[in-house]
């Protein structure tokens, strides 16, 4: 049955991606690392985090998605059915980038954190590269997640 239940959702977000297109429907919020400003989408619920960022043809620059998990695990991504090369970054409990992966679109390659993320950053391929951020650094804006209801 929860196999079923699970296969439905999927269906239904493959129903639905295409017409979200460029227009993100998830919360937003304001983050900031390094000296950079970050404007993330929510993904901060089963569907949400499912759907990512699948069928997008473009991030605008210092965007990205912010995967919110309930509880730190060994998170794991990949890119089926994403269009645009991403780079994750895991994040632990305190904000702190645990390590960063180079993923290419549309395939299933799994990209895990290598201890137990709390969150994961979504942002263009070698964004954190090109601004200096490696892992260690910490992600500012958490503590309004940690505010908000569920």
């Amino acid at each position: 049955m929860k196999r079923f239940i699970a296969a439905c959702l999927a269906a239904a977000l493959l129903v639905a991606a295409p017409a979200r297109g460029q227009l993100g429907t998830l919360p937003e919020v304001a983050l900031s690392l390094g000296m950079r400003q970050i404007h993330a989408e929510l993904a901060d619920s089963v569907a949400a985090r499912m759907q990512g960022l699948m069928y997008r043809t473009s991030l605008a620059p210092n965007s990205g998605m912010l995967f919110v998990y309930e509880r730190p695990a060994m998170e794991c991504m990949w890119m089926k059915n994403t269009l645009i090369p991403l780079s994750v970054a895991f994040i632990d409990d305190a904000g702190a980038i645990i390590n960063i992966a180079a993923m290419q679109p549309q395939t299933e390659e799994s990209h895990c954190a290598t201890r137990p993320a709390s969150y994961a950053l979504e942002m263009e391929q070698g964004w954190f590269a090109r601004n200096g951020i490696r892992p260690g650094a910490v992600l500012l804006g958490l503590e309004q997640l940690r505010q908000r209801p569920r």
